[in-house]
């Protein structure tokens, strides 16, 4: 059997700032066919799922380009269309083949291409004709449109957010489309569109229960695969919102049910699933007094993974006022600062003006006299199984705080952000970091406390607000009964 995988993958935010090109690929990640890592990325975990069908000699494997880009804003027409096309004409040259696996985002949004997606996976449809099996993988922070569906034979989405399950879902997806390519099974798609838009953290109720009922279906059987899309309120799309995917043997009524079913479900928990959302000075206050460290609090909204820049220095800047210290931030987007400090040295105190440079909204720069901490080449953080690129760094002292400047933009997954760079996260008071809810897994296991600040900025974080122009369906909280009505 002939297998053809290939993952593209970014989160656009058509609200940011910033802009997306080829650069932003390949400083993040771009591996050309044959070089992807023995360790997976967010969305190419399929790659290391199917090299072991392959090293077990079920499949003959055809590699094609996987690439990631941090999220950021809107992706330069040019480079969108040459890397659809760079992988399409790898797929011509792998003809004939008995199945394609895509590890996509689901959020890609470019200049004239809304559905970057959608337009690739009827694109390897229309290349391999109608007896080919595709299956594809998304982030659950994606839009699901009509043409996703109509071209894929398998689609399984993360269920955890925090997406800790990334490398499960790859391996699911490439089981279930190598089953449907040995005519095993007989894959149906069946989804329902929840109509809404919300914060979805699966690390608490009542979505904890949600993802355990979704697997609890699988385990009995019930159906092939179970997955529910949050949607991504900062990508101007049609199809913005959540939607329930179920996939069965041959069962499309049984499969519409269970789609209705659990997107019933999802809807009733509308308005009721985020944390609690604290000012900063509020989450900094309560932090402060915590009889024990180190007290995680999240700069939910200045959020890397978002796609805004990662350089408000709102949070770093209250702190200072209220004289905090034992305080670690981690990050702030600066690559000239970090350049200044790499030439700087290790110790050395200097003036130095960093963050607030993207945005009106992210607070104005830092202007200060630091001592150089730490410098490092290449830095790195993890998530799960997956290496994340930081870039060249810098940590900065000022006060009694220390923060953490890096070159690659990216958001706070794990304590070793801090550690790799000399900072042991324990010993700490407060730990700053800016995440919406990735970073909750593996903070949790040293956290003392974890608290969510809510800081307004370049992230659209109310959709009721947001000025969207391509909506044209109700979704809640736009309108209060979005089933109730035909157009937004």
């Amino acid at each position: 059997m002939r297998v053809f995988c290939a993952s593209i993958a970014t989160e656009t935010n058509t609200f940011s700032p910033l802009r997306t090109d080829f650069s932003d690929f390949t400083q993040s990640f771009y591996a050309p066919p044959g070089a992807h890592p023995d360790t997976p990325t967010l969305c190419s975990a399929v790659f290391p799922a199917l090299r072991s069908r392959a090293a077990a000699g079920e499949i003959d494997l055809i590699e094609g380009t996987a690439t990631w880009a941090e999220p950021g804003g809107l992706v330069n027409k040019s480079t969108w269309i040459h890397l659809r096309d760079e992988v399409l004409e790898q797929l011509h040259a792998a003809l004939p083949v008995d199945a394609v696996v895509l590890g996509l985002h689901g959020a890609m949004i470019a200049e004239g291409h809304v559905d970057c997606e959608g337009e690739l996976i009827e694109a390897v449809r229309q290349i391999t004709g109608p007896s080919t099996r595709i299956g594809v993988t998304f982030d659950p922070h994606s839009h699901l449109s009509d043409r996703r569906v109509k071209n894929a034979d398998v689609i399984t989405v993360f269920k955890e957010f925090p997406h800790t399950d990334f490398v499960e879902t790859g391996e699911a997806c490439v089981d279930l489309t190598l089953r449907a390519a040995r005519s095993e099974i007989s894959p149906v798609l069946s989804v329902f569109d929840v109509r809404m838009i919300d914060v979805l953290p699966t690390s608490r109720a009542p979505m904890r229960g949600f993802v355990d009922r979704m697997k609890a279906l699988e385990a009995a059987g019930e159906v092939l695969s179970t997955s529910a899309i949050h949607g991504f309120m900062a990508g101007d799309s049609p199809d913005l919102g959540a939607k329930t995917i179920v996939v069965t043997d041959k069962d499309k009524a049984k499969g519409d049910r269970i789609a209705r079913e659990l997107g019933e479900e999802l809807f009733s928990f509308r308005g009721t699933t985020k944390p609690d959302f604290l000012s900063v000075s509020d989450a900094l206050t309560k932090a402060a007094k915590a009889k024990a460290g180190p007290v995680v609090v999240a700069d939910v909204w200045d959020n890397p993974g978002g796609g805004v820049a990662g350089d408000s220095t709102i949070m770093l800047r209250t702190a200072l006022e209220m004289s905090l210290t034992s305080v670690a931030l981690g990050t702030i987007w600066d690559p000239m600062a970090v350049r200044l400090c790499h030439a700087a040295g290790v110790g050395a105190q200097l003036d130095l003006r960093f963050g607030g440079k993207t945005s009106a909204h992210a607070g104005a720069p830092i202007d200060a006299t630091v001592t150089v901490q730490n410098v490092e080449k290449n830095a790195v953080q993890s998530f799960g199984s997956s290496i994340v690129p930081l870039g060249d760094c810098a940590v900065v002292r000022l006060g009694g705080i220390d923060v953490v400047l890096n070159s690659n933009r990216a958001q706070a997954f794990s304590p070793d952000l801090f550690s790799n760079l000399g900072i042991d996260p324990a010993s700490r008071k407060i730990l700053i970091v800016k995440s919406t809810n990735h970073f909750h897994g593996a903070f949790a296991k040293v956290a003392a406390d974890i608290l969510y600040a809510a800081v307004d900025g370049p992230y659209p974080n109310d959709p009721a607000k947001t000025k969207y122009t391509r909506l044209i369906r109700a979704i809640w909280p736009i309108v209060d009964s979005p089933f109730a009505e035909e157009v937004v």
